[in-house]
């Protein structure tokens, strides 16, 4: 077994990237949890599940390209960043993971599993989906792209993208100004790979480790039919854990719930 590790905030040079992480907890008997952010997030968005769960896994959090301190550096895919993520499994001498997604982080999570199925034990998708977003979205994600690459304050923009992450004003309040302070052209490349990104709907069932689904049923993102459609294409489905109240990032707003889902889901494995 390996000591307690505190946490810190190593970097990887790996993929032709500086991939930022924490590596907290320890190699107990369970597995260890990887955990990937949604988009315009950081790895800080799982502080309150390192926090539960470090007693008793090994909890690796980290910046995906374009956010946080893991810059981007040219145009990439989400098969990509699934790569970034099995290629800071082995940096880490980690054979196999649970993938923990949040929106975005499930969107790498799922191509992870389709690409690198030895490597993923489980995911748990929390508020994600493997399709893509329908035309009248894209067009207001392109205009919101547009306004935080301007000189412009985030204004009314940063108040509503806030509000459809999080609902809830202290949050909100806290990421709005880590925003102000991100706005620069590597939005562009992470914008691009969130927009032009592929749909895999139809490779669902050939994923065959198990899946856990948790979803904010507010969630006016990625609404939690997609959530139910995934499960039911599923070939391990695990169940759709309901999370009221909540928009799109549940394990924020509502981590008691969020937690008690995966501490559940993590025994049966």
């Amino acid at each position: 077994m390996l000591p307690p590790r505190g946490k810190y905030m190593p970097v990887a040079n790996i993929n032709g990237q500086s991939i930022n992480y924490a590596d907290t907890g320890t190699s107990g008997d369970g597995p260890v949890l990887l955990f990937s952010h949604g988009f315009l997030m950081d790895h800080s968005m799982f502080d309150e599940q390192v926090a539960e769960f470090s007693a008793r896994h090994r909890c690796i959090a980290w910046d995906e390209r374009g956010f946080g301190a893991t810059p981007a550096t040219d145009h990439f895919t989400y098969w990509d960043s699934a790569d970034d993520a099995v290629a800071l499994l082995d940096h880490l001498d980690i054979e196999s993971a649970v993938f923990i997604g949040m929106s975005q982080g499930g969107f790498l999570s799922l191509r992870a599993a389709l690409a690198h199925p030895q490597r993923v034990q489980a995911l748990v998708l929390i508020d994600s989906e493997p399709g893509v977003d329908p035309p009248e979205a894209l067009e207001g994600y392109r205009a919101m792209v547009g306004h935080w690459l301007s000189d412009e304050p985030l204004g009314e923009v940063g108040q509503f993208v806030a509000g459809l992450i999080l609902g809830e004003p202290e949050l909100s309040a806290e990421w709005i100004a880590k925003w102000e302070g991100r706005r620069d052209a590597q939005m562009e490349f992470a914008a691009q790979t969130l927009l032009d990104r592929d749909d895999i709907t139809d490779r669902v069932g050939e994923i065959s480790c198990p899946i856990l689904s948790v979803h904010g049923e507010q969630d006016q993102s990625i609404d939690i039919a997609k959530a139910e459609a995934l499960q039911a294409a599923a070939t391990d489905a695990r169940g759709l854990v309901r999370v009221p109240s909540a928009a799109h990032a549940p394990n924020m707003t509502h981590p008691q719930i969020v937690n008690a889902a995966i501490a559940d889901f993590l025994v049966t494995l």
